[in-house]
């Protein structure tokens, strides 16, 4: 059993079809389709299933895909290594991240990394919390920005607390005020961040015993600031997410001051392997010198 045929295993996986797999590890659709037809022989039982819709897991390959996923990452931690012992720099940064990192901090960093370690490969998967978590305990990122709380398995770096706020129409009765107590919240059409279950928002108003008149769920940060400024109701918003000048939006703190705690989640900081270490590295020297860094 090769290395190789996992990586294809978890190339198809990872994009969802034969084709783009062998388009994605420069191989042809016959030698992937070898492959797999290989290590399924090899193994005695099916990995995947194949119809029209594409490729999905069979039970048995669901069942070891983590165990795949953790031997190529020990085969990926060991070629670094190897590198590294002979002065090189090789590899690949996988890190799960939400909007408001992506846009407000990675890119800079990503930049500074790049000048710095030029051949190690940067890929980005970006969702909410309950995706990022999934993608830690599975294996399919090195590390993942978060917010308080994670994973009881996780390992945690703290970063920043990032305060959370109250946002109003300018317009509206309470938007000449510097602070919304948890009663006034109460009676406003509501718009809820739909973040997952782990989301600060939910957190907050839970922590508070605050039930508010939920009248939207939506997903997009941006989306629900334009909602709140075309008056259709009121947000808790973080700190960082507002960082634009925000027209026709009035922003207050909360009565009693909310926090969410951004940092990075991994399974285990001493198995990271060296081109992740030095991601890390860079990311709190990025922080630190823009002053963001709180911890």
């Amino acid at each position: 059993m090769t290395i190789s045929k996992y990586e294809i295993f978890h190339g198809i996986v990872e994009f969802g079809s034969l084709t783009k797999a062998a388009e994605n590890l420069k191989l042809t659709q016959s030698g992937v389709s070898h492959a797999i037809a290989s290590l399924e022989e090899e193994l005695g039982f099916l990995l995947l299933t194949r119809d029209r819709a594409g490729v999905t897991l069979t039970s048995n390959g669901e069942l070891i895909l983590k165990y795949v996923r953790e031997t190529l990452q020990c085969n990926e931690r060991l070629r670094q290594k190897v590198a590294e012992i002979k002065g090189l720099e090789i590899g690949t940064v996988r890190i799960g991240t939400f909007t408001s990192v992506s846009s407000q901090w990675l890119p800079g960093i990503i930049k500074e990394f790049q000048e710095q370690h030029p051949a190690i490969e940067i890929k980005l998967n970006e969702g909410y919390y309950d995706d990022i978590h999934r993608w830690i305990l599975n294996g399919a990122v090195d590390f993942g920005f978060v917010s308080l709380p994670v994973h009881q398995s996780f390992e945690f770096i703290p970063l920043k607390k990032d305060k959370m706020l109250c946002i109003l129409p300018k317009e509206h009765t309470l938007g000449q005020r510097n602070e919304i107590s948890f009663e006034e919240i109460k009676k406003e059409a509501f718009i809820m961040p739909k973040w997952g279950d782990t989301g600060d928002v939910r957190r907050i108003l839970l922590e508070n015993n605050l039930k508010t008149k939920s009248k939207y769920e939506v997903i997009e940060e941006q989306a629900i600031i334009a909602m709140v400024q075309n008056g259709l109701g009121i947000s808790i918003l973080p700190e960082m997410v507002l960082y634009r000048n925000m027209h026709d939006v009035h922003i207050a703190n909360l009565e009693k001051p909310a926090y969410r705690t951004i940092g990075i989640a991994l399974n285990s900081i001493k198995n990271t392997s060296p081109a992740a270490s030095k991601f890390l590295t860079c990311i709190k020297s990025w922080l630190r010198r823009q002053g963001l860094l709180d911890f």
